[in-house]
């Protein structure tokens, strides 16, 4: 699929009245603007969400900074444990698969990365990182609900973005577009009386009918039965993807290693989603954080790896990038409970056969910290913007700053003949 900053414009606007909706810098992006062509061709974005805080300094461990053991005595990894990733820092020895494929070349991890001003209510900075709106300024859609409202439709047969869980995630909030949430694929449809089987076909349509009859009496009716052609279409499309997927890949068993594997399903099937969003939680560690983290580490690293190799198999890992996120990191010093604190900056891993390797942005200082003496925090050195940007960008080939509301420099982690031009 190629698409121009025109037709994108044209496809974002057409929601409501650019004056009543677009703040100023959108108007200046949109006139700056020009025809420039931009490739997303069948390429996906995956979102693993790490809910609850992931602490970033144990996760790219300073194995060789004494500062690092002085701030945490007891919630540290050990030097010689730390699985090296240069002479200075190492992961978590729970993250063997990311040490793999960082050794492969495709696994990047930017550090450093929060937002000015950061906050450290759960609900408040996710729905910064969700909206990516630091200013809080109340907007509806997710920023990556705003990219879907641009895109041009696709063919009936294909949904435009999936998310796995039980709930629909802020940033693939749309005021114009029905998401697919899919919890179990056996369940995303319209479910059969178990007294009569037989009849599915005919009991799906007329419950479509009443559906559709009711709606066009209502306000919003039109809305209303579009999300339900919608929801109808989509049902289809991910059952046919299902039943079309196989694989010899063993994912984790676990809620993100099946989610994933959902997601794979969507890709390898057919389904065709630009992006896709899952979500792994527990990473409050306030209390008895080694174990626990360890093991949320570990889920987070095997599943991906897993993915990964389902798309390398199938010959797709050159169409999918995964990008992580959590809303904040941990506070540097240790608490009283054998765990962390609500903290700042972290990092943010980005994986897939269309990245460059390594390490990215400036690591946050151990010595030039933010808070009072036992409220120690990271100063951010990389907006979380700028790898959205490259995201919306460098891999989706969507303009920006029409997303985001602003320009924000991009971070080179794609490889050069991956970038969308």
């Amino acid at each position: 699929m190629t698409i121009t900053r025109r037709q994108f414009i044209k496809s974002s606007l057409a929601v409501a009245p650019a004056a009543a909706l677009m703040p100023t810098v959108f108007t200046r992006a949109v006139a700056a603007a020009a025809n420039k062509q931009v490739s997303a061709g069948n390429r996906t974005l995956v979102i693993v969400q790490m809910a609850g805080g992931n602490d970033g300094l144990n996760t790219i461990v300073p194995a060789n900074d004494g500062r690092y053991y002085d701030l945490r005595p007891t919630v540290n990894v050990q030097q010689d444990d730390a699985l090296p990733i240069n002479s200075e820092v190492g992961f978590h020895p729970s993250l063997f698969a990311f040490k793999q494929l960082f050794d492969e070349g495709v696994l990047g991890a930017v550090e450093g990365v929060g937002y000015p001003g950061p906050s450290y209510s759960h609900f408040e900075s996710m729905d910064i990182w969700q909206t990516a709106d630091p200013k809080e300024s109340g907007r509806f859609e997710g920023w990556m609900g705003r990219y879907l409202e641009g895109l041009p439709p696709r063919k009936s047969d294909q949904i435009q973005s999936l998310a796995v869980g039980k709930r629909l995630p802020v940033e693939l909030r749309t005021a114009s577009m029905a998401v697919p949430i899919v919890n179990t694929v056996g369940k995303y449809k319209l479910q059969p009386d178990p007294k009569a089987k037989l009849d599915q076909g005919k009991r799906t349509e007329a419950l479509l009918k009443l559906y559709r009859t009711t709606a066009s009496s209502r306000p919003f009716g039109e809305h209303l039965d579009s999300t339900i052609t919608a929801a109808e279409g989509s049902a289809k499309t991910i059952q046919d993807a299902h039943e079309r997927y196989t694989s010899t890949v063993n994912y984790p068993d676990t809620k993100l290693g099946r989610h994933l594997q959902v997601v794979a399903e969507a890709i390898i099937g057919g389904a065709g989603p630009s992006v896709a969003h899952v979500r792994i939680g527990g990473f409050d560690t306030h209390a008895s954080q080694l174990p626990e983290h360890a093991e949320l580490l570990r889920d987070t690293a095997d599943s991906m790896l897993a993915f990964y190799r389902d798309m390398q198999a199938h010959g797709r890992d050159q169409d999918v990038v995964m990008m992580t996120w959590s809303e904040f990191g941990r506070r540097v010093n240790e608490n009283g409970s054998g765990g962390t604190d609500h903290g700042s900056a972290g990092p943010m891993f980005v994986l897939g056969t269309p990245v460059t390797g390594g390490l990215y942005g400036e690591r946050s200082s151990l010595t030039d910290l933010a808070g009072t003496k036992n409220r120690k925090n990271f100063k951010y050195t990389t907006d979380f913007r700028q790898v959205y940007a490259t995201m919306i960008e460098g891999w989706l080939g969507a303009p920006a700053e029409l997303v985001l509301g602003g320009r924000f420099e991009q971070i080179p982690f794609l490889r050069s003949g991956a970038v969308a031009n």
